[in-house]
């Protein structure tokens, strides 16, 4: 049997929930403004999920949008890989409520946690089993319902957030097309710079955790700023010193959507121009996993990303982590 060399992005999709938490409804309930949201994040406004809406039924969408876009009927899906810190439930994974969701008769189901970076892991693991023969079909989604997990008294952090999710199917390349790189890192020994402290094993549910407001997001907001800025810079320029490309090279960056000044600074750095960055954090926030797979949809559906187009894709959160992949659309 001949195995493909390559795996690739047949069709993407995504979702947004309808109701928009704009930065004139968070200074209602904290103490901020639109002026100092914007300028600190670039973030104008974010979606919220609706009471019946949960990871799965954003995700299941997102699917049947990428599906639909790649010509593939779920019954056609091998396997199912959904990255998210917001699961439905802590067990079964969402993404088997997915498989049901959608139809996908014939798919297996797991859910991922690589946080921010958790879509461009499942990319990797997906494209591997695509590439290797295992699987001829892989649907990958990044999905999440961050506003569960958001602390609404704590300025600091609930300007950040949002819900969404989005999906590509992958199978095997043709044309030249196809994931050509990724790397994945990560490093554990700084975990607590962001994390929910509890509702794990090492902090069961409790009265006094939940009066903590531990059942929130925490973010060190400092150290993670220097974190991710450095990591987009390292993750760049392992990418083209990997792939042997220059900037010129690139059609699109597409970055997790983590703060429009953690963007900007280290392009800056790595001398690559804005307009090659794609960014839509001034309307959605920071989604976690599901922000790379929105921007990618987004991107192709605005003619950013065109067939033959080369684009990167960097991804850095909790973990800590971090990870990139560049493609071949």
């Amino acid at each position: 049997m001949t195995l493909p060399s390559r795996a690739a992005i047949l069709g993407t999709g995504h979702y947004v929930p309808e109701r928009v938490l704009s930065n004139a409804d968070l200074e209602r309930m904290v103490d901020t403004s639109n002026e100092w949201i914007v300028e600190r994040t670039g973030i104008r406004e974010r979606r919220i999920a609706a009471p019946e809406e949960t990871t799965s039924t954003m995700a299941a969408i997102a699917a049947r949008r990428a599906c639909e876009d790649a010509g593939v009927s779920p019954d056609e899906i091998d396997l199912i890989l959904l990255a998210t810190v917001t699961s439905d439930y802590p067990t079964p994974s969402s993404a088997s409520l997915v498989q049901h969701a959608i139809g996908a008769s014939q798919a297996g189901a797991v859910d991922l946690n690589a946080a921010c970076s958790g879509f461009i892991y499942a990319l990797s693991i997906g494209a591997g089993l695509v590439s290797s023969g295992m699987h001829r079909r892989v649907l990958v989604i990044g999905s999440e319902t961050l506003s569960r997990i958001t602390d609404y008294q704590d300025r600091g952090t609930c300007i950040l957030f949002g819900d969404g999710a989005g999906a590509v199917v992958l199978g095997a390349a043709t044309n030249g097309a196809g994931l050509i790189h990724s790397r994945l890192r990560s490093d554990g020994e700084h975990f607590e710079l962001l994390q929910m402290p509890a509702g794990g094993s090492k902090n069961p549910p409790s009265v006094e955790l939940l009066a903590a407001r531990k059942q929130y997001l925490h973010v060190a907001g400092r150290q993670v700023f220097r974190f991710a800025t450095g990591a987009f810079i390292e993750l760049i320029r392992d990418a083209l010193e990997s792939c042997q490309l220059t900037h010129d090279d690139i059609k699109l960056v597409i970055p997790h959507q983590v703060n429009e000044r953690i963007i900007d600074a280290a392009m800056k750095r790595i001398d690559i121009p804005r307009e090659k960055c794609f960014i839509n954090i001034d309307r959605y926030g920071n989604t976690s996993s599901a922000s790379i797979p929105i921007a990618l949809d987004e991107a192709r559906r605005a003619g950013c990303l065109l067939p033959g187009d080369l684009c990167i894709m960097v991804g850095f959160g909790a973990g800590l982590s971090w990870a990139s992949a560049v493609v071949r659309m």
